[in-house]
């Protein structure tokens, strides 16, 4: 019988080290491409010597969306030129367990049935746990509101839909309009300008 239960822990053990390595590559997977992609402790670090936006994506490992916008969205020319020039860009698990140290307050993992969050997440999101989404801070750190009343920018954006708050938040035209009126003037780099004989 002991014999036995050496047996069945054994494929538990092997079955542990493939999850494992698979989590790892698909975390590695969400960091590759053209987007110079930091952690939050990084970021505000690198925030200390050289000021700049921080662009957050908050994301979990079980989101669908979220490898959709990592397939088609943040590797496009115009979002990764946008996010690396303008902004720390930041890849946050929504679920990750390690502490992060912000400001003196230490955020943690809260265990929640059979998954779990991030009190950092819960806080840029205003508890509204819900993704891909998306936060944006200035340089002082303060949460940038794409529309009035919300923290954050929920849910998944073609790279034609993206670059718009990209480019509000980046040429700080957030300070002086909200993001209807900017839509109206937004010049796009997606559409192709019509000229006689090319049509």
């Amino acid at each position: 019988m002991r014999f036995s239960k050496q047996l069945l822990f054994l494929p538990c053990v092997a079955l542990f080290i493939v999850f494992s390595r698979e989590g790892k590559a698909q975390t590695e997977n969400h960091l590759a491409g053209p987007v110079k992609w930091m952690t939050f402790e990084e970021a505000v670090e690198k925030s200390k010597t050289e000021k700049r936006k921080i662009f957050i994506d908050v994301y979990t490992g079980w989101c669908g969306w979220c490898k959709v916008m990592d397939k088609n969205t943040f590797p496009d020319p115009e979002v990764a030129k946008l996010l690396n020039e303008n902004f720390y860009p930041v890849k946050f698990d929504a679920e990750q367990e390690a502490d992060v140290v912000f400001r003196g307050t230490t955020f943690k993992f809260i265990p929640q049935g059979g998954r779990g969050y991030h009190q950092l997440a819960a806080a840029l999101l205003n508890n509204q746990l819900s993704y891909p989404n998306f936060v944006f801070l200035d340089e002082e750190f303060r949460i940038i509101p794409i529309y009035q009343g919300h923290s954050s920018l929920p849910g998944y954006k073609k790279p034609e839909e993206f670059h718009p708050f990209l480019s509000f938040v980046a040429g700080n035209f957030y300070q002086k309009a909200n993001i209807q009126d900017y839509q109206k003037e937004y010049k796009s780099p997606y559409t192709v300008p019509v000229t006689p004989g090319n049509n």
